[in-house]
């Protein structure tokens, strides 16, 4: 509250009237700043990145540990083993209550998937890693891979969240934050040797486009390869 008779002390007549209402003024634009900047939290931060597909890391750069989750069905999986070891991956993260670009995302997997046709779990899996291990249960995760008809060769993953956390390290995309976590989709493979970082919200034709040229990368180096595919 502000003071008016030691302010009208110092300010004389219609001067003084005149900045207290100013400062009346400012005092309550100040008070509904904290409520806009909640709201504004409840979003996704979904900027685009500069270069939606040319960004790539080594492996060697972006060791993955072999940790071990659950997926969709509450089955103890390890990352790399059992799901990335022989396979080109497209990987996103996404978590179950959220209403702006996760569902867009699932979405894009969903049409994803029936782009890569017979492909699908043989040669190319998806995976979708849960940034709130700690609310999206395998029932809760399962829940919302049906809405987008999840298939077989798309894995989603919760756990602890300290396994979590470090996976998500690992792969460059944790945000301390989950309402903070970017619309993006890693795609590479271990005998390719490189990752690409595409933009999640991408077309899926887009991002097919991408998973072709990691599976034609694969064969220049390793002929052999698509013959076992074939």
């Amino acid at each position: 509250m502000i003071n008016t008779h030691k302010f009208n002390s110092y300010l004389p007549g219609r001067a003084g009237k005149l900045i207290l209402i100013v400062a009346a003024i400012s005092l309550c634009a100040y008070a509904g700043r904290p409520h806009r900047a909640q709201d504004a939290h409840q979003h996704h931060n979904h900027t685009p990145p500069a270069k939606e597909t040319e960004e790539k890391v080594s492996v060697g750069n972006m060791a993955i540990p072999d940790v071990v989750l659950l997926n969709q069905n509450g089955e103890p999986v390890r990352i790399y083993s059992d799901l990335i070891k022989g396979h080109v991956v497209a990987i996103n993260t996404i978590f179950t209550t959220c209403t702006t670009i996760c569902p867009p995302m699932g979405a894009n997997f969903s049409r994803l998937q029936k782009l890569m046709g017979d492909r699908m779990d043989k040669d190319i899996r998806l995976i979708s890693i849960s940034v709130d291990p700690v609310t999206d249960t395998p029932q809760r995760l399962k829940a919302w891979s049906e809405k987008f008809d999840a298939g077989p060769g798309w894995t989603l993953l919760t756990g602890p969240k300290q396994e979590v956390d470090k996976l998500l390290k690992a792969l460059k995309v944790f945000a301390a934050d989950k309402w903070d976590h970017a619309p993006t989709v890693l795609v590479g493979s271990e005998t390719s040797g490189e990752w690409t970082r595409a933009y999640g919200l991408a077309s899926p034709s887009k991002l097919a486009e991408i998973i072709t040229g990691v599976i034609e990368q694969e064969t220049r180096k390793s002929p052999s390869k698509e013959d076992h595919r074939k």
